[in-house]
């Protein structure tokens, strides 16, 4: 018990102390990241090449590179690409001629995501949890502080936290029960 209530007290610190990320109480932080979503084509920042005889789509340019790289289509073939430079209609007309007929180009935009299934009382857990699982996310995964929202009980059980006095049951039964 007695290592409990110095975890309380040292968590009590950290919760008074953190910077709160101009977030309202009662705050938690998860882990903000970015991922690649469908936009319509004017708010697109990159494009996917979808290549529905594999099921499976590809960052454009990657794949055009790739193709130049390691293709083992015909040199008349990579002539034609190499000729086709930035235009991305031409381009995705080549995919359907020489890699698959029904290849779609989708226009794309990176939007901001809250990783699933992270929850955290401290900022610096939340540091901690993105340096040690770093494989899981992206180089821009970052902490993001939220507000549990009318969420009464989180309130008040981070209040608590917060503010009650842990030295106050030193010599109570509680307390000596640990001791012995």
């Amino acid at each position: 018990m007695n290592q409990d209530i110095q975890f309380l007290k040292e968590l009590q610190n950290e919760l008074k102390t953190q910077d709160h990320d101009s977030q309202a109480a009662p705050r938690f932080w998860t882990v903000g990241d970015y991922e690649w979503a469908e936009a319509r084509e004017e708010n697109a920042e990159r494009y996917s090449v979808y290549l529905p005889y594999i099921a499976e789509s590809y960052v454009f340019d990657d794949y055009l590179e790739e193709i130049k790289e390691d293709s083992k289509l015909s040199k008349e073939s990579l002539t034609e690409l190499q000729e086709i430079e930035d235009d991305y209609d031409n381009a995705i007309e080549w995919i359907q001629k020489y890699i698959d007929k029904e290849a779609e180009l989708i226009p794309e935009r990176k939007v901001h995501i809250i990783q699933p299934n992270t929850m955290f009382l401290t900022k610096a857990e939340a540091k901690s949890h993105i340096k040690l699982n770093k494989h899981h996310y992206t180089s821009d995964a970052h902490t993001y502080a939220m507000t549990a929202w009318r969420a009464p009980k989180v309130e008040r059980l981070l209040k608590i936290l917060e503010t009650f006095d842990w030295d106050s049951i030193k010599g109570t039964q509680l307390y000596k029960e640990e001791v012995k």
